[in-house]
């Protein structure tokens, strides 16, 4: 394995995807805390041991309240790095938007990236993703949690949808998110009719793409996680070639050498 410890620590905080917590991420926390790092893993509003529920929400503010209030109560000068999964990618892009003078980069772990120009909501479109009869989602459950008039369109994650995100991922981890995952949503809808990020804002924080080679939850995902890249170029592209869906479980020690030296090129130093 290779040795991620860092000759400076860094604050690293990590924002996990659909359905999931921060209980995903607890082998890159015990990881890069080795390596000498601050790391904050938080849930996001009705995700991991968060009191709410999904029929709380009322819309995607409500789900990133969690990271906008850590956001906001960061020290005077602290500038983290702030890592995300999957949908994870847009929640980051709305706390980058709204405070990049706290981001030194944001981590892009096969996670949406949206541009300056269209609706956060146009990478989803390019799949067409909240779409219930696509095959991708196999087991998945749409709109049967909450109020299914004026709420966002809910979305429950079925074992065999599941299996294929954690398809490289040890079985325990598998048997885990079975026992901890919770309704959630990709608020599609309304992100689509949500104005464009700023090129002053998000646009101006620095960025790094890491590509998961082995992810099968959408047909051709590499290709679909690259044609993200090139509709918002990056800073910098790293690539995990035998990482499924859930890098942080199926190859915690590369990503976790990933990010450690992605945290020491871009963040600034943390004083204790």
């Amino acid at each position: 394995m290779a040795d991620a410890r860092s000759n400076r620590s860094h604050h690293i905080v990590f924002v996990h995807g659909v359905s999931h917590g921060a209980w995903c991420w607890y082998k890159l926390i015990s990881l890069l805390r080795s390596a000498g790092h601050r790391v904050t893993a938080l849930d996001l509003a009705a995700s991991g041991i968060d009191e709410r529920r999904f029929s709380d929400l009322r819309n995607f503010a409500d789900y990133n309240q969690p990271l906008i209030d850590l956001m906001a109560a960061l020290p005077q000068g602290e500038r983290i790095v702030l890592v995300s999964h999957t949908l994870g990618g847009l929640n980051i892009a709305f706390a980058m938007d709204r405070f990049p003078h706290k981001v030194a980069v944001g981590v892009f772990v096969n996670a949406f990236l949206p541009d300056t120009v269209h609706p956060p909501s146009f990478v989803y479109n390019k799949v067409q993703l909240e779409d219930p009869t696509l095959p991708l989602w196999l087991d998945t459950q749409f709109g049967t949690v909450g109020d299914k008039e004026n709420g966002p369109l809910s979305m429950v994650l079925g074992p065999k949808f599941v299996s294929l995100l954690y398809n490289r991922s040890p079985p325990e981890d598998f048997a885990l998110a079975m026992t901890l995952l919770r309704p959630s949503s990709l608020f599609a809808k309304e992100l689509e009719s949500s104005s464009p990020l700023s090129a002053s804002g998000y646009g101006s924080v620095a960025k790094v793409f890491i590509v998961c080679e082995k992810d099968e939850v959408l047909q051709a995902q590499a290709s679909f996680q690259r044609w993200m890249i090139e509709n918002n170029p990056v800073n910098e592209v790293r690539v995990i070639e035998e990482a499924d869906h859930m890098a942080m479980l199926s190859t915690p020690e590369k990503l976790s050498q990933f990010i450690s030296e992605i945290a020491d090129k871009y963040a600034s130093f943390i004083n204790d």
